[in-house]
């Protein structure tokens, strides 16, 4: 190790466990200039691996689970703090797995955290992950919602409110803007 003030060779003064057994804590000095400075040892976590659709092996990227989530969850009653506590639970999951899990595993817990979580993060990252092509599974998916309390309240992001979360016009008579140009023109 080497002196962060001189670049020079340290030596280890004492050795000690800390962090519960997790790290070493090494007090260090400097022969040269006399800086005294303390460095942790900790073991570097094994990387948890992907298996893509393709077959091909890609590194477990938490920062893109969480992207792919605050996507679906955009506009949605959904905190950040739910967003990483979900992306956790995934990861967990990813690590005792053997370190590794199919794409499609952590979609399908991706869909299983936002449906608990809120029905209209859940369709809108089903939209992405799932089979949303087919109308009839899209039928079902919106059946199944509203049979589980979930319903138009829940997609609507207004709890106890069903409908549209749009504000309605106060003044329904008004004409368009390009109506009232040409009553001008004339």
């Amino acid at each position: 190790m080497m002196c962060p003030s001189c670049q020079a060779p340290t030596r280890v003064l004492e050795s000690r466990r800390a962090e519960g057994g997790a790290a070493v804590r090494r007090r260090r000095s400097c022969p040269d200039c006399g800086h005294r400075f303390t460095t942790y040892e900790r073991r570097e976590p094994e990387g948890a691996f992907v298996r893509k659709r393709g077959g091909e092996r890609a590194p477990f990227d938490r920062a893109k689970l969480r992207e792919a989530l605050l996507r679906a969850a955009h506009k949605r009653p959904v905190s950040a703090a739910d967003v990483e506590a979900i992306v956790g639970r995934i990861e967990a999951e990813v690590r005792d797995a053997e370190r590794e899990l199919d794409t499609e595993r952590i979609g399908e817990l991706a869909v299983a955290e936002l449906r608990a979580l809120d029905a209209g993060a859940y369709l809108q990252f089903l939209g992405v992950f799932g089979n949303l092509a087919d109308p009839g599974y899209v039928r079902s998916e919106l059946a199944r919602l509203q049979r589980s309390g979930g319903g138009k309240a829940a997609l609507s992001g207004q709890p106890g409110r069903a409908g549209s979360v749009r504000v309605p016009r106060k003044d329904q008579q008004s004409t368009s803007k390009a109506g009232a140009r040409r009553d001008n023109d004339e």
